[in-house]
């Protein structure tokens, strides 16, 4: 059967649409649209190997894959840690997933798979059954040109056969493709390309800006249905809390009736609280027990009895016993939690905000010349090779390497160092860096996903992803606690009504009801939330930002410190720090000058010697003949001297003589300063020495996590001599200088491979790998809106004591939380063979549920009351 020549398809003779004749030779065609491609330029498709009596190889089913593949999913609707595991272990049940990990703290799952057995529409699958969701997006693409079938078959396959894309469905009579993507896998242009690489033109396709942040409003939509939830939650609590308080006057008498409290309970019970069953079923299902089900059975336990109160009393009245019900327990309990998740959501939002902070320094436009023309285009549209020009105060659009002109160039954003770079001919520019000075070309050698941004961005996505959920102790006990309270009570049940006396299903059922409520699993529920959130609010008073409990659990086991230099240990910002005079002139002659020489200066060294000649009221004059000597230092007139200021090699140059200033120069040096030599009319007036001066507390800061028995490390990119004399000042046990980003990643990991647990205080957005890839990373709150959202801690003050504190306060609230527990559970093994009736046959003494519910009250009340103890708290530092 004859195939069309322009879309591959076979065609009946009979059947076809079109055709066309060619050097002796007939061509048949699906379309109309197919046979005028093909009249317009036939010698392309002839030649592309398809004609009429050619089997064409259809490789759109062809996997060739010589590695595993990697996708990230972002996954709304969990509720904890579990939930995390949960889907973690559902994922890794389906065929041809290598590896799994769930992050609870960024709500996002990685899987590494072969694309020989599985898809990414199985994840996606599973993931939902599992009872979660997974943030896609969507958008309809109008296509030029589908006339038949076929058309829509051959878009399809090439959408699907986009990485990221999960669903495709083209409609003929609309003429547009509705496209299910996963954006963090999938950029629109790639979308585009998919459709126009099948000879099909696309009419319009939003840009990245117009398309929902679907992660973002899938967050903004849990937080606000969690938040109506908790409303509704608590003024049906309050409601049914007065209801049952015999002791409290005033209460309406309908209020206190058993049906009418049923009634308000039941909504909160299975709708409020729904997301704890359905956690409960899916760690069932999976062979689990989580804290799911330790609300789960723990409200249950209170409201079914509650509801057997209410319909069948006489079951209790004939065990000698007044029918109580405990709605207020199960409704309060779930509306708490609800609470405590409610305030979790808002800090876990901010999590992957800095991503969206690093991807939105990227430049939106490039200037390339093509042609001889210069034309603005998408940044996304730059191609490897293209001459790009950047003008003074522009954002360098990709990586390259510069063909004509020179400047300096802010890259502070990527090394974190304040101090523009002198760029010329043969050197490389960064893409997102800014363009302080001069204007250039360019050629582009980097674009993409290939781009030094781009490439920090994957290293904060890998950081976080590989991050491991912290597992904790109440998951542990409850995981063996929750199946051992199930089998007693079940057991105690069976025992009473073959064994007990009269009427044994009475008291097998009492037995069963207490065992449960008195085992009710509320307080190790408590035990962790209510701490974290003293805790947390705790750290806020002192200006210690905590996004989670996970980093505050983890902060109390940190063994080394991590401190990035610039704006961290430093100001961030120069200042003069000395003027040494020589030749009779004065320290104030040589401010003056220098000043003048660097009056509408941007260089931040020149700046700082503007400032301090301005801080002591030095009038300055406006310089003539000024000439900046790239890379060395500037001249200028003033008030007909001439004046130069720069380097060592430029006095040499100029053949100044320098006498013992040159010595001098070196101790500022070896002290970590930049020493600038001064000039007038061709004698050494002197030097001024700039520097990066340290905040008034890191000295003490370091001390006092000395105390702690803390480890100090210090990565920065400056040279190894300014390194070492911070260090130094500092009382810093090890300095690594001339670090790059990517490099601070690595010495994180490689402390972490030697068992070691490492925070990373800093302050860039060049830290933000690393502030991620640490155990815990701490932001300065003075710093960069990228670095504090990568981090788990941010310093409101930018006070390195807040680094002390910090860790302080994670000791003693998880010293709290493993009081909580104990006393939980303690409560909780010490009350269950009383409730099972151990006592019966020697004291004929059995536990009323009304006291086991009191007991499990009193245990829950003792956890909160010991969490509040947190807010007595003080920092010893």
């Amino acid at each position: 059967m004859p195939r069309d020549l322009v879309c591959g398809m076979e065609v009946k003779k009979g059947e076809a649409a079109g055709v066309s004749g060619y050097k002796g030779k007939k061509y048949y065609f699906c379309s109309k649209n197919c046979q005028e491609k093909f009249d317009q330029a036939p010698e392309k498709y002839i030649q592309s190997g398809i004609d009429s009596k050619t089997k064409v190889k259809d490789t759109s089913r062809e996997t060739k894959v010589e590695q595993l593949e990697r996708v990230d999913l972002p996954i709304g609707g969990m509720t904890c840690a579990s939930c995390a595991q949960t889907i973690q272990k559902s994922l890794l049940e389906l065929k041809g997933v290598n590896k799994a990990s769930v992050n609870f703290a960024t709500s996002r799952a990685t899987l590494t798979y072969d694309p020989q057995q599985a898809e990414v529409e199985n994840f996606i699958s599973a993931i939902r059954k599992s009872g979660y969701d997974v943030g896609t997006a969507f958008i309809e693409v109008p296509i030029q040109g589908i006339d038949c079938a076929s058309c829509v078959q051959k878009i399809e396959k090439a959408l699907l056969a986009t990485k990221g894309v999960t669903q495709a469905v083209v409609n003929l009579a609309t003429q547009k493709a509705k496209v299910e993507y996963l954006p963090s896998e999938t950029r629109l242009d790639e979308v585009k390309d998919a459709i126009e690489s099948t000879g099909y033109k696309v009419m319009e396709i939003p840009t990245e800006e117009q398309v929902e942040d679907v992660e973002r409003v899938q967050r903004e939509k849990e937080y606000k249905k969690l938040k109506k939830k908790f409303l509704v939650g608590l003024v049906i609590s309050v409601l049914i809390f007065l209801g049952s308080s015999e002791w409290i006057p005033g209460v309406p008498e309908i209020w206190r009736n058993f049906l009418v409290l049923w009634i308000l309970a039941t909504p909160v019970q299975f709708w409020v609280g729904w997301q704890f069953y359905r956690g409960a079923w899916g760690a069932f299902i999976h062979r689990n027990a989580d804290m799911n089900t330790l609300i789960a059975v723990g409200t249950s336990a209170a409201y079914l009895y509650s509801v057997v109160a209410t319909l069948l009393p006489a079951l209790f009245t004939r065990g000698g016993i007044e029918p109580k019900v405990y709605f207020d327990t199960s409704t309060i309990i779930i509306t708490l939690i609800l609470l405590g998740k409610l305030l979790e959501a808002r800090a876990k939002g901010q999590t992957s905000e800095a991503i969206r902070k690093l991807m939105g320094l990227q430049a939106k436009t490039a200037r390339v010349i093509r042609e001889g023309k210069e034309t603005d285009i998408p940044v996304e549209e730059v191609l490897v090779g293209d001459v790009v020009l950047v003008r003074p105060g522009e954002r360098i659009p990709v990586d390259g390497i510069i063909k004509e002109g020179k400047s300096s160039v802010d890259e502070s954003m990527i090394t974190g160092e304040s101090i523009p770079v002198e760029k010329s001919e043969g050197d490389e520019v960064i893409g997102a860096t800014i363009n302080k000075t001069g204007t250039f070309k360019f050629e582009a050698i980097k674009v993409g996903k290939d781009t030094a941004l781009a490439q920090i961005i994957k290293l904060v996505q890998d950081a976080q992803g590989s991050k491991a959920p912290i597992q904790r102790l109440a998951d542990v006990i409850s995981g063996y606690f929750v199946p051992i309270v199930i089998s007693i009570s079940i057991a105690t049940f069976i025992i009473w009504f073959d064994f007990g006396p009269n009427p044994a299903l009475t008291f097998a059922l009492l037995n069963f009801v207490a065992v449960m409520i008195i085992a009710c699993p509320c307080a190790l529920g408590l035990a962790t939330p209510t701490a974290i959130m003293v805790g947390t609010g705790k750290g806020a008073e002192h200006g210690v930002l905590i996004k989670g409990g996970e980093s505050l659990e983890t902060a109390h086991k940190l063994t080394t410190i991590v401190f990035d230099k610039t704006g961290t240990l430093t100001k961030g910002q120069p200042e003069v720090t000395d003027i040494i005079s020589a030749n009779n002139f004065t320290p104030k002659d040589i401010l003056e000058y220098a000043a003048c020489a660097e009056k509408g200066s941007e260089h931040p060294l020149g700046e700082a010697i503007v400032k301090k000649a301005t801080g002591e009221n030095i009038e300055l004059s406006d310089p003539k003949d000024f000439n900046a000597i790239a890379g060395h230092g500037i001249e200028a007139n003033i008030n007909k001297r001439e004046v130069i200021l720069g380097n060592l090699k430029l006095m040499h140059d100029r053949k100044i003589e320098l006498g013992d200033l040159e010595s001098k120069s070196e101790r500022l040096a070896n002290d970590g300063k930049t020493p600038m030599y001064v000039s007038i009319d061709g004698r050494a007036a002197g030097i001024i020495a700039v520097a990066d001066t340290l905040k008034q507390n890191s000295r003490k800061a370091v001390e006092d996590l000395h105390k702690l028995g803390l480890e100090a490390v210090m990565l920065t990119g400056d040279n190894p001599r300014t390194a070492e004399a911070i260090a130094k000042k500092v009382g810093i046990d090890k300095a690594l200088s001339e670090v790059l980003p990517e490099d601070k990643v690595r010495e994180v990991k490689r402390l972490q491979s030697k068992g070691k647990v490492v925070a990373m205080v800093g302050d860039g957005i060049n830290d933000a790998p690393a502030l991620a890839q640490a155990d815990v990373g701490i932001a300065i709150g003075t710093g960069t809106d990228v670095a504090m959202e990568a981090s788990d801690i941010t310093l409101i003050k930018g006070d390195l004591q807040g680094v002390v504190a910090a860790i302080e306060l994670s000791k003693r609230t998880i010293k709290t939380i493993k009081q909580n527990l104990f006393w939980a559970f303690f409560y909780n093994t010490v009350g269950i063979p009383i409730a099972a009736g151990i006592l019966y046959p020697f004291f004929a003494i059995l536990l009323n549920p009304i006291i086991a519910s009191a007991a499990m009250a009193f245990s829950s009340v003792s956890v909160v009351s010991n969490s509040l103890r947190l807010r007595r708290f003080r920092f010893k530092s």
